[in-house]
């Protein structure tokens, strides 16, 4: 009996943990709406830079950069500017010579579909866009979902913005710094002789991505300046030549709190990285974008900004119209955005969505998020030839950065973990095949074969350092972890998928400028040979993410709660009917909607004075008691109050708390930065 309850005890335990190891956790991606009626910046935690949106109708449309990633220019859609849905891609490939193709040992790394300008007129999409080496290419549809049509103009116009305007005329603007302006002939091929001017010359501060608008027959462009400081200038007139008038700043410092990352000092080996730098108020400001009307009459603005090795990510911003300028922000605080606040008004509720999925298991054809690492072969990979499996054959590379093939998705923060299983028994000796993350300095952990058999190898080429652990089976689970908030990376592997070993040192991870691209992860399979070393087959891609809301920690609605200083000992205290700096009070937390709170301490309620100073008022709690909580990106506590649209404030050398910080900066110095606990 007991031999019996003993076995079925050992069966139990042997059932659960192969039903543990085989269930798919389901996928959770980051996602901007917390479901509040609020949303968190970034609108995607994955990169997405050079926005341009546009209205039709009831819908928004959305495209961005891709540089040379293939196909290029997605085009999502929204109702409500926070839950986007892919619909295609304007540009299926990009060929323009061998370096397109990682041919000869070219490349297209910073080169490629960058700056788009997409707009509508007359029932027709159209997209016009940069491409090195080339003029500017023309796409345009009846249909967002395609097909797209192609053509190129007879010149390059350089971060160029169209508008269509209301007379019938069509006109570009572009440049950087000395920026221009010429009339477009009807067929969209060129500029019409002796239409050009020079509008801004470089001391006027209107850098360039412009985004050309016209409202309520005034002509608006706004524009990226990074001369001085990263900041969005704008510009308008009553005549479409001019004279403008400049405003150098609808938008300027607001990264939410985070620190400049590490940055990439050379692109050639020996590699010099930077370290972070919280000094810095501009390294990941808000700065490329422009503006959009919703139905219900509300302005939005959006823009990108530069998130660290995560790349450039996409920001929502309240518009607020002063003095006849789009400011991004809220009354009383201009210029500087809420991380979290309320969505764009819609008619009807819109729900929670993602355009991409991240996970695949190669049962159909490739899923939106894949891009390839340049043009591929297409002889040289198949979803068919081996039916739930992804095959790429080892074709001669001098590195992973010269490998063709190599299938790519954006990586996504703050913090997340791709694991790839991958069958390498079709290897020959000289091929290489598995995960990489995709960047300069780049880490490739792969399955190599030699003629003693296969090894798992991670390759850090910043370090130029091999990690090699010898193996005997032919399938294997190959992971990396990324903290994108720390940006570092580690690497690990499994022979059965439920027990990892860590391989080889942590990985820094860099945000930089050779390809203009963020970390992306990469399915690789190349031959150190000079021919083809048989093929890899991929079975699945799971990519996990143990943060994908807007908060950290939930609001701890009903609770009571201390908080503290982030930079010191000291927190919230109560003296007499007045805030201080002392030791930490205890506060309950009171709902007030979306994503809005009410602190009180006995029959009191924590109010903003017209002053900006913090007092104790009984009574229910109004807007000067109300408090729209959000968090930095790292996780600490930001309270921005409805009375004055400015943040809590410990002032450490006084002992007083105030309402009055524009936000959080970089290295904590302005004292809107609390930590809770209960």
């Amino acid at each position: 009996m007991a031999i019996r309850q003993k076995l079925r005890r050992c069966w139990l335990v042997a059932t659960c943990l192969l039903l543990s190891a085989c269930a798919a956790p389901p996928e959770r991606g980051w996602r901007a709406d917390n479901g509040n009626g609020t949303f968190t910046n970034p609108i995607f935690y994955d990169e997405f830079s050079d926005p341009d949106v546009i209205r039709v109708g009831d819908w928004f449309y959305m495209t961005g950069t891709t540089m040379h990633a293939m196909p290029g220019l997605p085009v999502l859609r929204s109702r409500d500017l926070v839950n986007w849905e892919f619909v295609s891609y304007a540009a299926p490939r990009l060929d323009a010579g061998p370096a397109y193709r990682l041919e000869g040992g070219q490349s297209a790394y910073g080169r490629g579909i960058w700056a788009p300008s997409l707009r509508y007129h007359a029932g027709t999409f159209y997209i016009f866009t940069n491409v090195n080496g080339r003029a500017t290419q023309v796409y345009s549809a009846s249909d967002p979902r395609g097909p797209w049509r192609h053509h190129e103009m007879r010149r390059g116009l350089h971060d160029l913005s169209v508008l269509f305007d209301d007379d019938g005329r069509t006109y570009a603007v572009w440049g950087h710094q000395e920026m221009h302006i010429a009339q477009l002939n009807a067929d969209l091929t060129d500029i019409v002789a002796g239409t050009e001017r020079v509008l801004f010359g470089k001391a006027d501060g209107m850098g360039e991505g412009a985004h050309f608008y016209k409202i309520d027959g005034r002509y608006f462009i706004l524009s990226a300046n990074y001369a001085g400081g990263f900041r969005m200038p704008a510009a308008r007139a009553d005549h479409v030549y001019g004279p403008y008038e400049v405003n150098r700043a609808i938008s300027q410092d607001e990264g939410f709190g985070l620190v400049r990352g590490y940055r990439l000092a050379s692109f050639d080996p020996p590699f010099r990285i930077t370290p972070p730098d919280p000094a810095s108020r501009d390294g990941t400001a808000l700065h490329q974008g422009g503006i959009v009307l919703t139905p219900a009459g509300e302005w939005w603005g959006f823009s990108m900004m530069d998130y660290n090795s995560v790349g450039r990510l996409l920001g929502l911003s309240p518009i607020t119209w002063q003095d006849g300028w789009p400011y991004f922000g809220l009354p009383g605080n201009l210029g500087r955005n809420p991380r979290t606040w309320v969505k764009p008004k819609t008619a009807a509720t819109v729900p929670a969505s993602v355009p991409f999925e991240r996970n695949d298991d190669f049962n159909g054809p490739l899923k939106p998020v894949w891009q390839w690492n340049h043009a591929p072969d297409d002889g040289r990979w198949s979803l068919t030839e081996r039916p739930g499996y992804l095959r790429l054959q080892a074709l001669p590379a001098t590195s992973f950065w010269q490998a063709r093939n190599s299938l790519t998705q954006r990586a996504i923060g703050p913090v997340s973990t791709p694991t790839v299983v991958l069958d390498a028994a079709g290897l020959l000796p000289g091929g290489t095949a598995g995960l990489a993350l995709l960047l300069l300095p780049y880490a490739t952990l792969g399955v190599e074969r030699d003629e003693a058999g296969l090894a798992i190898v991670l390759f850090d080429q910043a370090r130029n350092r091999r990690s090699t652990v010898r193996i005997a089976a032919t399938r294997v689970w190959l992971r990396a972890h990324c903290d994108f908030l720390t940006e570092q990376a580690t690497f690990s592997y499994s022979l059965d998928g439920r027990h990892f070993e860590p391989v080889g040192e942590p990985f820094t991870m860099v945000f930089q400028l050779k390809t203009f691209q963020g970390v992306r992860y990469a399915l690789f399979s190349y031959s150190t040979t000079p021919s083809v070393a048989g093929h890899a087959d991929f079975d699945s891609v799971d990519v996990q993410q143990p943060h994908p809301r807007g908060l950290m920690r939930p609001i701890p609605l009903g609770r009571t709660i201390r908080l503290r200083a982030h930079a010191g000992s000291t927190g919230l205290a109560v003296d007499g009917s007045r805030l201080a700096l002392a030791s930490a009070a205890p506060f309950q937390v009171i709902d007030m909607g979306s994503g809005r709170v009410a602190l009180r301490s006995g029959q009191g309620h924590v109010t903003v004075e017209r002053t900006g100073q913090m007092v104790l008022r009984s009574g229910a709690p109004g807007t000067a008691a109300t408090f729209q909580w959000m968090e930095t990106p790292t996780g600490e506590l930001l309270l921005m109050s409805l009375a004055t649209n400015r943040y809590l404030r410990a002032d450490a050398a006084s002992g007083t708390v105030s309402a009055d910080s524009a936000g959080p900066v970089p290295d904590g110095s302005d004292g809107s930065r609390f930590v809770w606990s209960e």
